[in-house]
């Protein structure tokens, strides 16, 4: 106890000399929020600087936060795959499996539950789940804080941040969770349609997105939010395309190996319900659903159009579920694939702020 009370002595009296010779002041991250997005709820124990976005983006892509060292949180959020995983199930450390798809990382600022079953409440405490997973990154939060505490560079980072000399797995959430946020997708024709039929003005970029939009696009948006036909907007809807804190039964089984939202709540009237995702970049975001079964966007429409299956706790709102989905013939299902690729945001998905930096 007393060496520890000595280190920590010694570590604030370093810190306090380093602090006079460079400057540690932060600045304030000023969020672009898209105009056409509401505003996004900021914790007041997690104001964003700068400096903390840079911290959690270099966390994000740090391989140390795992047990061997060989994967982080981008090795199953990639960027180009509009930071999901292309593969079916992503791999942990010692090559284990997971048993889940990994999802889509983006404007999680808004969202209210997090993972397929939304055991988390927030991105901070969503961050802490996959470091001490046995089948994702299988470490404890001490060993992981104690590799980052003995990294020179995280201690002027996490200290000029957070003003602390002895960083924990709070901080380090926190600093991951600054860079998440800033994961904002929004410059897609979708977002372009979309401000159009509400008559929302549009500036020069989406003005000349806006001569791209095709008929077929436009049809397929129609199609889409028919109450009729596509039958799809009781789910996705608005700017973000999802509707927050929803869980559902989309029809995908009537016997549940994995009983989803239930093995949180313990109702059972959540069997088989899993958290609504939001369709941003989905044409690069495959396989699709909780268990990654759908390799494509044909599958994926044809289990809407023919494939629904009844089940207890199939969600109402499937109001076609009786008769195994909307039955979309050839031409509406072009139409209603053509027009999910409007959710493509290149600049999201090429954006040089959210790619690896230089580590420590």
């Amino acid at each position: 106890m007393k060496k520890k009370i000595i280190f920590i002595f010694i570590s604030i009296l370093f810190f306090s000399c380093k602090k006079n010779e460079v400057d540690m002041s932060i600045t304030p991250y000023q969020l672009e929020i898209p105009s056409h997005f509401p505003a996004m709820p900021i914790p007041e124990d997690n104001p964003m600087s700068v400096e903390g976005v840079e911290l959690g983006r270099r966390l994000f892509y740090d391989t140390r936060l795992s047990l061997d060292n060989s994967i982080s949180c981008a090795s199953c959020h990639n960027q180009a795959n509009g930071f999901s995983d292309p593969n079916q199930f992503s791999s942990g450390v010692n090559g284990t499996i997971g048993v889940r798809q990994s999802m889509s990382l983006v404007n999680l600022g808004w969202q209210s539950a997090y993972f397929w079953d939304g055991r988390a409440e927030t991105l901070e405490e969503q961050v802490l789940h996959p470091v001490r997973d046995p089948i994702e990154m299988n470490q404890s939060w001490d060993a992981t804080a104690q590799k980052l505490n003995a990294i020179e560079g995280y201690q002027n980072d996490f200290y000029r941040v957070f003003e602390v000399v002895d960083f924990d797995s709070t901080h380090i959430s926190k600093a991951i969770a600054q860079f998440l946020r800033t994961l904002i997708s929004s410059q897609s024709k979708y977002d372009v349609m979309y401000k159009y039929r509400n008559n929302l003005p549009l500036n020069a970029f989406e003005q000349n997105l806006y001569t791209q939009i095709t008929n077929e696009e436009w049809g397929g948006m129609d199609l889409f939010f028919s109450l009729t036909n596509g039958d799809c907007l009781h789910c996705h809807d608005g700017p973000l395309m999802e509707v927050q804190g929803l869980f559902s039964n989309n029809g995908l089984d009537d016997n549940f190996s994995d009983i989803g939202r239930m093995k949180v709540t313990g109702n059972t009237n959540d069997q088989g319900k899993f958290k609504v995702p939001s369709l941003r970049n989905i044409e690069f975001t495959a396989p699709y659903m909780h268990d990654g079964r759908f390799s494509n966007l044909d599958e994926v429409i044809n289990h809407y159009s023919f494939g629904i299956v009844e089940s207890p706790t199939i969600d109402p709102m499937i109001e076609f579920a009786h008769q195994g989905g909307v039955q979309l013939d050839a031409q509406e299902h072009q139409l209603i694939k053509t027009f999910l690729k409007t959710f493509t945001d290149h600049k999201f998905l090429n954006n040089p702020k959210f790619k690896k930096p230089s580590s420590h």
